[in-house]
């Protein structure tokens, strides 16, 4: 990932508050055919390595899984982002040159992948998985609340994928390198928009 040094983000824990909050990632890996992409809802154990263990899984007629890898693979994950109008700049005003942009979290993890197809190990983690994304519910749906032998035909549908982190790329385009007055305009024109993604970003700007 290009990554100016303005938008650069090294944080250890902001790095890994961008991936507990991603609900989707995309999982690449490169083979022999050419690159291979797939959206999945991914989580990461803090516990495992020295950067995290991301889990997951894909269905099994999914060709990702039976391909060799070339290298390791990447998951990307998408914090807020937002569209950046021109109009919203004090510089407009002032000289014109002005023009477009988008503001953005981006991380980008990357390490050897595993795929796997043991029941106990899948079971695991869409258990994991499943928690997860239920417990802010009032009343949560656990894998638990369908029949076992049901849960069992699902499992054989699905390959799990176990993917240690041995690298982590931060990038926070966060309009740093605009003036102070440009950056508020940003914040305000975010602030008031009626996209509520647009007025999630618009605290991420510093001012």
């Amino acid at each position: 990932m290009y990554i100016p040094p303005a938008f650069r983000d090294d944080d250890q824990e902001s790095l890994m508050a961008t991936l507990r909050a991603a609900r989707l990632a995309i999982l690449v890996t490169a083979t022999a055919d050419g690159p291979l992409a797939t959206p999945l809802p991914l989580f990461l154990d803090e516990n495992e390595g020295q950067h995290g263990v991301i889990y997951g899984h894909v269905a099994k007629a999914n060709p990702q899984w039976r391909m060799p890898p070339v290298g390791d693979g990447l998951a990307m994950f998408m914090g807020p982002d937002a569209y950046v109008t021109p109009a919203w700049y004090q510089t407009k005003q002032e000289t014109g040159k002005v023009v477009p942009t988008w503001n953005y979290v981006a991380v980008h993890a990357h390490g050897p992948i595993e795929f796997f197809e043991d029941a106990d190990r899948l079971l695991e983690v869409v258990t994991r998985l499943t928690n997860l994304h239920e417990g802010e519910r009032a009343a949560p749906w656990t894998v638990s609340d369908a029949p076992a032998d049901f849960i069992q035909s699902q499992l054989k549908g699905i390959v799990g994928l176990r993917m240690p982190i041995t690298k982590l790329e931060g990038k926070r385009k966060m309009s740093q390198n605009r003036n102070a007055a440009d950056r508020a305009g940003v914040v305000s024109g975010l602030s008031s928009s009626e996209r509520p993604s647009d007025r999630e970003v618009a605290p991420l700007i510093p001012v």
